[in-house]
């Protein structure tokens, strides 16, 4: 008989981490190991507990549940993480796919699609909600061949997150509304900022839009900053 694979559940609403758990109970290959109600408390579950498969909510009391999924997998680099959320929006569906994430499906899907995601994912493998896969998929590769044509050696310094904080930073938006986007915190927009300032030594935000603009990766047109 296989082993059954030890999962962890992140979800702020207790009735629904029950459903999951009594959804899980009939399965002959997971066994709920814990459950926590916040970022904080799941992180410290799966350090503590170190299951195959995580359970993860986006929208925590104290954070988002994709920042803890990019903890989780960076300490827990053998752990799968499955997001279970509200949401069906394309900017949660590929930032959870690059905070580490294999696998994305929405709550009001059918038991039977929930359980065929985290069969997959605890097989490695990727997964996603057919009706939502065409549109991550097409996003995707379109950052990619955007991506692909800028040659300049300062951009290429730049870590992935930092060249998204710049490219809205160049847009215009203020540090609150980026850090809502990237479902990270305002401190962290800040300090991405000052590394992104520090390796292209600029020194104002002008500058910085100067500098997006010349690389093709905003609209001069249209910032309105």
């Amino acid at each position: 008989m296989a082993e059954k694979k030890r999962v962890l559940i992140v979800d702020d609403h207790p009735l629904f981490r029950e459903g999951l758990k009594a959804l899980l109970a009939q399965q002959d290959g997971f066994e709920v190991v814990g459950e926590a109600g916040d970022g904080r408390e799941g992180l410290k579950q799966a350090e503590k507990l170190q299951p195959d498969l995580v359970l993860m909510d986006i929208s925590l009391p104290d954070q988002s549940g994709l920042e803890v999924t990019r903890d989780i997998r960076t300490r827990l680099p053998h752990a799968r993480v499955a997001i279970i959320s509200m949401h069906a929006k394309i900017d949660y569906i590929t930032e959870a796919f690059r905070a580490g994430a294999t696998g994305y499906v929405v709550k009001e899907s059918a038991t039977e699609r929930l359980l065929e995601c985290l069969r997959t994912v605890s097989k490695g493998e990727y997964f996603i909600d057919a009706a939502l896969s065409h549109r991550v998929v097409e996003s995707l590769v379109k950052a990619e061949e955007k991506e692909a044509k800028i040659t300049d050696s300062g951009y290429a310094s730049l870590s992935s997150r930092e060249r998204q904080v710049m490219r809205l930073l160049a847009e215009g938006l203020p540090k609150k509304e980026i850090a809502e986007k990237l479902f990270i915190s305002p401190k962290t927009v800040e300090n991405h900022r000052a590394n992104i300032m520090n390796k292209l030594d600029i020194h104002s935000n002008m500058d910085l839009v100067r500098y997006a603009a010349k690389l093709g990766l905003i609209d001069v047109d249209l910032w309105k900053g």
